[in-house]
């Protein structure tokens, strides 16, 4: 995803269906697991960690146009596409 378009679509998306909001940018693993348990619990709580999850995202996505590197990762997440901010690498080197 890439632009204020997405974003502010997938924000709308969130905002109405939080798993659908976590599985465009994590996939389909323990991150979407966890928000479709939070979010079943209840509402807010799905919220909550998707939009914790869109924020470590973007945040991670526009550090890594400028060059810096996350020194650790965040706490709570387990997608790697979350992680690196949607930055691919090929073998050792990062793009």
């Amino acid at each position: 995803m890439a632009g204020p378009i997405s974003a502010i679509l997938l924000v709308i998306i969130t905002i109405f269906i939080p798993p659908v909001g976590v599985f465009l940018i994590a996939g389909c693993g323990a991150d979407l697991f966890v928000n479709i348990c939070l979010t079943l619990l209840g509402y807010f709580p799905g919220h909550i960690h998707a939009f914790y999850l869109e924020y470590v995202y973007f945040d991670r996505r526009d550090k890594g146009r400028l060059g810096q590197v996350a020194a650790k990762r965040a706490p709570g997440v387990y997608s790697e596409n979350v992680q690196r901010g949607g930055m691919t690498t090929y073998g050792t080197v990062a793009i």
